[in-house]
């Protein structure tokens, strides 16, 4: 079976999709990040999507799985590179991508990530400020 390629750059996974997504290699591309989150600890996923035509009901869903799995698993996802074809279908067929933030392209994409991992080592290093303090 088909499988696309995922690839970790430090605290994120990067997953380019270059082929036709059908059902099956979405499904299979939903357990190997959720595998990959959860091995590696990445913070975030980034999921480049410029090669797609189309994405259809099922892969916008996929991807929104995606999204949730990956958030239960404290990590972000970011779509990049949707096409204006494919953005004008899926508002058409009423598909939000809830809980997926999106970016243009792929450098505001890992943008997006830094800014979450920052945020969060922020509010972690607070966190133990505060615990500190009142000890």
């Amino acid at each position: 079976m088909d499988r696309i390629p995922i690839l970790r750059m430090g605290p994120y996974l990067l997953v380019t999709v270059q082929v036709d997504m059908h059902d099956r290699l979405a499904m299979a591309l939903q357990d190997d990040l959720t595998t990959q989150i959860d091995r590696t600890g990445a913070s975030g996923v980034l999921i480049d999507i410029s090669s797609l035509d189309m994405v259809d009901s099922f892969i916008g869903r996929m991807l929104s799985d995606i999204a949730a799995m990956g958030r239960v698993l404290d990590a972000e996802t970011v779509v990049v590179g949707m096409r204006p074809a494919v953005a004008i279908t899926l508002v058409e067929l009423g598909l939000s991508l809830e809980g997926i933030r999106t970016a243009l392209n792929v450098e505001r994409g890992m943008e997006i990530l830094r800014a979450g991992t920052d945020a969060a080592r922020d509010a972690d290093r607070e966190f133990v400020d505060r615990d500190r303090d009142a000890d």
